[in-house]
């Protein structure tokens, strides 16, 4: 079953840990926002393998509640 990880908060891509086709494991940080001079890690939470990232490093201005990564 299709997994989409979503941001939890609005923010800035600061970090984006994976890339399509990625093989990942429940937990695993997949990218990180920073919120207000805070890191906010976005995990997997299931094993699977990355089929998009639909955000980049250094991307501003990220709403909450947009899909950022999807897991197949």
């Amino acid at each position: 079953m299709a997994e989409q990880i979503r941001t939890m908060v609005p923010g800035n891509v600061w970090k984006v840990l994976v890339k399509a086709g990625d093989q990942v494991k429940a937990g695993e940080t997949l990218f990180i926002l920073e919120v207000m001079k805070t890191e906010v890690p976005h995990v997997a939470g299931a094993d699977g393998k990355v089929k998009a990232v639909h955000v980049s490093e250094g991307q501003e201005g990220v709403d909450a509640e947009i899909v950022a990564v999807e897991i197949d």
